[in-house]
């Protein structure tokens, strides 16, 4: 194996990508190039306002510089390699950068998950017990609940990399997708992957459904807290402080499991490529504007710094 392996380590792998020539997929491809713009942008000035406005240091937005950290490496790792692919027409990747994108893409994916998990128990702190809430939701756990979350998926991620990585390539090289995806690698391997598949697959159902069920006990918690409010005002507020954080899961917890706890038999390339599309390039963008749109105290910081900017720019 160990020969297989120095000698595959020498040769690229020829990344398919989901674009043709085509005029309609060039469109497509300028779409998700705004898409990526935008969620490049959106996420820089998340992070940069919860940053500057000390109105916005508290944990829950400490958590959402963390997701805007994670959502803003994960589209720097597939879509720049994606598009100087597309454009070049040189379609390789070596097998180094194979790995570098499989460790971070799986590291980022893990990592997000766990955090949308335990920003739910945030959630539930803050509208359950708010006289604890400075207690129970200190520096410290905050710290410790976001290095955690980077913990575990940097951990995953390395574990899945050294595995793939691992397996002699010595027939195609054609991965059919648009980044390095450890299922669509593994269909070049010319030995036997089950095990490992199998293994795979109870990884990515713990990953999912540990703070997936996290949601669902926090959330059902938070309900049951909210009906017992006497003043409508303070339902509707409790209500839309859990409504963007409900949005983000709905869309991340939604495409991931449709890609990673299907049945084999029912993947398809396309499918997993127009999905994958969805939570690398689309949840990105969607995340800071579900989160500042809808966030009275975020745009008011922005238009706060709107203000300054324009009282700088005329003196």
């Amino acid at each position: 194996m160990a020969t297989w392996l120095n000698q595959s380590s020498t040769d690229d792998f020829i990344l398919l990508g989901i674009f043709s020539y085509c005029a309609t997929d060039l469109v497509l491809f300028s779409v998700v190039m705004i898409v990526f713009t935008v969620a490049l942008c959106g996420n820089i000035l998340l992070i940069s306002l919860i940053y500057i406005d000390s109105r916005l240091h508290t944990p829950m937005y400490f958590f959402l510089s963390q997701l805007s950290l994670m959502d803003l490496m994960l589209i720097c790792n597939v879509v720049p390699k994606m598009a100087v692919n597309f454009l070049t027409g040189r379609k390789s990747i070596s097998f180094v950068g194979c790995g570098i994108q499989i460790v971070f893409f799986v590291s980022l994916v893990g990592s997000e998950g766990l955090l949308l998990g335990l920003m739910a128990y945030d959630r539930y702190v803050a509208i359950s017990h708010p006289l604890r809430y400075p207690i129970l939701m200190s520096q410290r756990v905050c710290l410790q609940i976001a290095g955690g979350s980077w913990a575990f998926g940097t951990l995953d991620g390395l574990i899945q990399m050294v595995a793939a990585m691992a397996f002699p390539y010595c027939g195609s090289r054609n991965v059919d997708h648009f980044f390095c995806e450890v299922p669509a690698l593994l269909k070049l391997a010319c030995a036997d992957t089950a095990l490992f598949e199998n293994l795979l697959f109870a990884c990515c159902v713990f990953m999912l459904l540990l703070p997936f069920s996290i949601i669902v006990a926090s959330y059902a918690r938070i309900l049951t807290a909210v009906l017992r409010m006497r003043s409508a005002q303070a339902r509707k507020k409790a209500l839309t402080t859990c409504s963007s954080h409900l949005t983000a899961v709905s869309l991340f917890y939604g495409a991931a499991m449709f890609i990673y706890l299907r049945p084999k038999r029912y993947r398809t390339p396309s499918h997993d490529k127009v999905v994958s599309v969805f939570y690398t390039v689309l949840t990105p963008m969607l995340n800071p504007l579900i989160y500042s749109l809808r966030n009275r105290e975020v745009m008011g910081a922005l238009r706060k710094g709107l203000g300054h900017c324009r009282i700088g720019s005329q003196h």
